[in-house]
């Protein structure tokens, strides 16, 4: 069973700086590809970023893209996401996932394995 456990969220100004961890366990090596989601309150959640495990080959959404970088370090069995330049509109509660399917990894549906999340929080 893949465990997943985000860790680095907190409270940034805007402009600021986080780096975001998802620690994984449990089968890590049969996972496809590995993705982070947001949610914020009363919204949807939303696709940010997704990583293949073997590849390194990366994806971003519009709003993030230039501003965020996704990562694995594969010995740590670990995914990053780190965040530059925030603004208010990325306060949310951001996730990690995985899956071992192949699939774009755009959709929530297309994970097996979610994180509980970490918040983070951007003050204007």
């Amino acid at each position: 069973q893949v465990q997943l456990a985000e860790s680095g969220g907190g409270l940034v100004q805007a402009g600021g700086s986080l780096t975001l961890a998802c620690a994984t366990s449990g089968g890590i090596a049969s996972m496809a590809l590995m993705g982070w989601f947001r949610q914020a309150p009363g919204k949807e959640r939303e696709f940010i970023a997704t990583i293949r495990w073997d590849s390194g080959v990366t994806n971003y959404s519009d709003p993030v893209k230039g501003r965020y970088t996704i990562s694995r370090d594969n010995a740590k069995n670990t995914m990053y996401l780190e965040m530059n330049n925030l603004k208010p509109e990325d306060t949310a509660v951001y996730h990690c996932a995985c899956t071992s399917r192949a699939v774009v990894g755009t959709r929530v549906a297309h994970y097996d394995y979610w994180g509980q999340g970490t918040q983070v929080t951007v003050s204007s």
